[in-house]
């Protein structure tokens, strides 16, 4: 298997190359060069496996250049009842994902039962393994940067602590997360982790990041790395849990189903994209945006216009407080026959602060042949589905899945199984949950008080060169 740029002037290169570098040299984003098919006896074959086991036989569609022994030892160490345990009261934590029936063809499929408690946990606990068992067979170290809205940090973060041959250099907007989001992330002291904090939006955050990619020679020189959802890897780990939970939806492999995601970046629902594209049966796939609606604008209207920082909404759901979708651009390379040169010229306009309109185009013809809705939901519209919710089902959910299930419920089809992908346990957004309930969420014991331990953060402005010299500095 080999990979390509979405914009077509890098070398194609193996798993783990890409796996190492994040972003491509060309400042695109790495896909693979056509998408593996699942075939029906695979499907009937991998419907009664374990999680861990149906994460095996997915990756080997995607990697060929790391043994099936050491791939299997990875994803066995990886995939763990015990790192997956934080699950409702009834669950199976061996099941790692379960599946919560609200109504019949209603369900929430659960991703944040890890360390974290968030659905990043999924795909970054197998990125720590990776990273750290192809640094030891190269002999090589990473220095990884990352941009978090609020999840993608702590997922890291504890993915990657104590990793021989990793440090973690991990921006995030100051005064911006939820109080427990900063406590997992600024409470670390293990040494190789390092959080900065910009005092901007995501956006600025992920531009930073992106700069420095970009800096060839500065990226050889200290080997930067990626772990934000434009590392295929991420994207890849991400579609093993679309094929669970459409196992668990469904009696046989004769329905279909639709999924809906909360998004900020396009990460989690590009993975059901592909999913789809490798032949699973997604009737459709639903995207809930927040009031920062710009993937919503696009599929209703054919526009993608990302907002400026001065436009980016402060919400109750923060982790997708944001307004340039980088994983879009996978999306759009399918959509656009995957040509590299219209992606090339679309993300020009992106890059400098524009927007581009597919009207009238081939390509948005066929955008209804990849079947996506979408939709956004606001602050009320989240207080009230936590509270119907929580009334009605006995269940209690966070802001960003509350924007899915709002979402959802204007999507449904009778005699689809919908499945709402839940991002986050509610404890992580604590204020809106007691606003919404007037009731404290439950923590799991081991991170009771978490908020009043010492933290560890430096402060920076937008500037690229003065993130440059913070890892300069920590390198040795």
């Amino acid at each position: 298997m080999r990979y390509i740029s979405t914009r077509g002037h890098a070398q194609s290169q193996s798993f783990c190359d890409i796996l190492l570098g994040g972003l491509a040299p060309d400042g695109g984003l790495y896909l693979p060069e056509s998408y593996p098919q699942v075939t029906p006896a695979e499907l009937a074959e991998w419907r009664e496996l374990p999680y861990h086991a149906l994460a095996l036989k997915v990756l080997q569609k995607f990697i060929d250049d790391i043994p099936a022994c050491d791939l299997k030892t990875l994803a066995d160490r990886t995939y763990t009842a015990q790192t997956y345990r934080w699950c409702r009261p009834g669950r199976d934590a061996a099941d790692v994902t379960p599946l919560t029936t609200l109504e019949p063809d209603l369900h929430l499929l659960e991703l944040s039962n890890g360390p974290t408690l968030a659905f990043k946990d999924m795909a970054m606990q197998l990125l720590g393994n990776l990273f750290e068992y192809v640094l030891q067979k190269r002999g090589e170290t990473i220095n990884i940067l990352g941009a978090t809205s609020g999840d993608t940090g702590s997922a890291a973060e504890y993915a990657m602590r104590g990793k021989q041959g990793v440090r973690v250099f991990m921006l995030s907007p100051h005064g911006l997360m939820s109080p427990f989001q900063r406590a997992q992330m600024y409470s670390l002291q293990d040494p190789n982790i390092f959080n900065i904090a910009i005092t901007a939006m995501f956006d600025d955050c992920q531009d930073i990041v992106k700069a420095v990619s970009n800096d060839a020679a500065f990226k050889a020189k200290y080997k930067i790395g990626a772990v934000n959802s434009i590392n295929w890897a991420r994207v890849a780990a991400q579609i093993v849990y679309y094929f669970k939970g459409y196992f668990a939806a469904t009696q046989s492999n004769d329905e279909q189903v639709a999924f809906c995601v909360p998004s900020g970046n396009f990460g989690n629902i590009c993975a059901g994209h592909i999913a789809r594209m490798m032949g699973l049966p997604i009737a459709r796939l639903v995207l809930a945006t927040n009031e920062n609606d710009v993937l919503d604008e696009f599929f209703r209207t054919g526009v993608y216009r990302p907002r400026a920082t001065a436009e980016t909404h402060v919400t109750s759901s923060p982790s997708m407080d944001i307004s340039k979708a980088s994983n879009f651009e996978r999306f759009v390379f399918d959509l656009v026959g995957r040509d590299p040169k219209v992606v090339k010229e679309l993300w020009a306009r992106v890059d400098t602060g524009g927007a581009f309109d597919l009207n009238g185009t081939p390509h948005m013809a066929k955008l209804p042949d990849y079947r996506f809705a979408s939709g956004r939901s606001s602050h009320a519209d989240r207080l009230a589905t936590i509270r119907t919710v929580w009334e009605k089902y006995g269940t209690m959910i966070d802001t960003h899945t509350a924007d899915a299930v709002k979402v959802a419920l204007e999507h449904r089809e009778a005699g689809v199984p919908m499945v709402v992908l839940e991002t986050a346990q509610p404890v992580k957004f604590a204020e809106t949950i007691r606003e919404a309930l007037n009731r404290e969420p439950s923590r799991p014991a081991e991170l009771e008080g978490i908020e009043a331990l010492p933290q560890r953060v430096e402060v920076m402005p937008v500037d690229v060169q003065a993130v440059k010299d913070f890892i300069v500095r920590h390198c040795g």
